[in-house]
């Protein structure tokens, strides 16, 4: 009895086990080229946001650049040290209005 239960039980998931894998199959070769495309896609379109993130963002520093004073007036400060000398530069201009 427990021979037979066994054997009915394995041979009744084979033939479906089988047809699941089949279709997979199948349907995975076609849904990979689809995936591949659309993963190539997703990824040219996230790096279009990124270089315009980062055209924004230069151009920003470069505004930022523009006001600054710096000595000699053709240095291009590096992004951090524009940062750094913007901080700098209104902690300064506070604390000349303070004593003002």
């Amino acid at each position: 009895p427990a021979g037979a239960g066994a054997g009915a039980g394995s041979r009744g998931a084979s033939p479906a086990r089988r047809k699941g894998k089949a279709r997979r199959g199948r349907g995975k070769a076609r849904s990979e080229g689809l995936l591949g495309k659309q993963k190539r896609s997703r990824r040219m379109k996230a790096n279009d946001r990124e270089r315009n993130r980062m055209h924004h963002l230069n151009s920003a520093l470069d505004a930022l650049r523009s006001v600054l004073p710096t000595f000699p007036d053709d240095a291009k400060l590096t992004k951090i040290e524009t940062l750094r000398f913007a901080h700098n530069y209104i902690w300064a201009l506070t604390q000349s209005l303070r004593l003002a």
